[in-house]
């Protein structure tokens, strides 16, 4: 039999064909509680209707121009998104991957653009993911993404999670900026302390260096402010990736910046086809306005702090399994203790039709729709108690 698909992926056997808010519906007729959201994508769950209705109103009336002609909503979007954060200017993506793409070559054009070209190194962290895109798996480091495709990109310096010493250490004449997330999903679910934040500010200022974070996956509210960096204050970014729930569930993502960073990038210097296409803005104009709404963030604020109780209980109710809770907002994990797999947690939980994720550094990940109540999060608690119940050595 032939195999179509490069195996890329090896997805379980379930196959899900209808989403209706926090929960998707099995093609058999199983009904699944989704704490994954497609990877932190679906902000506002499955079909939230005003989304659906902004599709459809657009998808009538024009699909596709590109960038050669102008997009009025991207205009409005990006207006929102500058009112609203630490940025001048947008430029908009289909993914994350792209949006950091957009983010490095920003940083780097800025100094080429000053007449300082030799600057042009970044520091990243261990643990770091942004992406998939050759450029995209140079910064994030990871051996095992880096593997069978050539030699390493120049540039590149990556240093121990956290590790402030090492990082003061790290800047050179030659560095152009400091990459990080501040909220790692992919690395295991780890924020930066607020102070660190704060203090990797003062680095880069101290040193005229850029400061890049990847919200991607910890943006959109996410963490209960609408970008995650905002818990630490004066830590603001000179460029920023966004991308997963600000479209959610429709592919979008964006580069935002600073006037000073993004006056440089001008016509011929970056590009993208489908990016901000009429489609994508049609449903992030309404993802955005519901993210913003008065009370939004405060009900992810609170629904967060009573999951998170009941993960602390569940972690210390199977003490020999689960070694910490970790995350904030409705990006959190349970970080297994050794001999326990995430993956096989992963597989009870979903057994007991509910749908979470894994991280690295053994963490299984879930972060649900930021529209879920108490009552979800209880029930996610019961299926979690089976799944680690159930979860053996292994």
């Amino acid at each position: 039999m032939p195999k179509p698909l490069m195996e890329t992926y090896s997805p379980p056997e379930e196959i899900f064909v209808k989403g209706e808010g926090v929960y998707l519906f099995e093609k058999g007729g199983g009904k699944y509680l989704d704490f994954i959201s497609g990877i932190a994508v679906n902000a506002l769950g499955h079909a939230h209707p005003k989304a659906v209705k902004a599709l459809k109103d657009q998808a009538e009336k024009l699909w596709h121009t590109s960038n050669m002609f102008r997009v009025p909503g991207q205009i409005e979007l990006a207006e929102k998104y500058c009112r609203d954060s630490f940025a001048d200017r947008v430029f908009f993506t289909n993914s994350g991957a792209e949006a950091m793409e957009c983010a490095l070559k920003t940083a780097r054009h800025y100094w080429y653009a000053k007449g300082r070209p030799d600057k042009y190194r970044i520091i990243t962290f261990t643990g770091a993911f942004h992406g998939r895109t050759y450029g995209a798996i140079n910064a994030g480091g990871n051996p095992k993404y880096l593997e069978g495709f050539g030699p390493r990109m120049e540039g590149f310096d990556q240093i121990e999670f956290g590790d402030m010493e090492e990082l003061k250490a790290a800047i050179t004449e030659e560095t152009a900026a400091i990459c990080l997330e501040p909220l790692q999903g992919e690395g295991g679910v780890r924020p930066f302390p607020d102070a660190t934040l704060r203090e990797i500010r003062r680095l880069c200022d101290a040193h005229e260096l850029l400061l890049i974070y990847d919200e991607v996956q910890s943006g959109a509210g996410r963490t209960g402010k609408l970008w995650a960096h905002e818990w630490a204050g004066e830590a603001k970014p000179d460029i920023m990736a966004v991308a997963k729930g600000v479209g959610g569930g429709f592919p979008m993502g964006a580069c935002l910046t600073t006037d000073a960073c993004g006056e440089h990038m001008v016509v011929g210097t970056h590009g993208s086809t489908f990016g901000g296409n009429p489609l994508a803005m049609a449903v992030g104009n309404v993802v955005y306005d519901e993210l913003t709404r008065e009370g939004f963030l405060d009900h992810v604020v609170e629904v967060a702090n009573f999951f998170g109780q009941q993960l602390e209980w569940l972690k210390d109710a199977h003490s020999a399994k689960v070694e910490e809770v970790r995350g904030r907002g409705l990006l959190l994990g349970l970080k297994l203790k050794e001999g326990y797999v995430n993956k096989a947690l992963a597989k009870h939980a979903r057994d007991n039709h509910l749908l979470i994720g894994a991280a690295g550094d053994n963490v299984a990940r879930m972060a649900p729709p930021l529209v879920i109540e108490e009552a979800h999060a209880r029930q996610a608690v019961e299926a979690l108690d089976a799944a680690l119940s159930e979860l053996e050595p292994g």
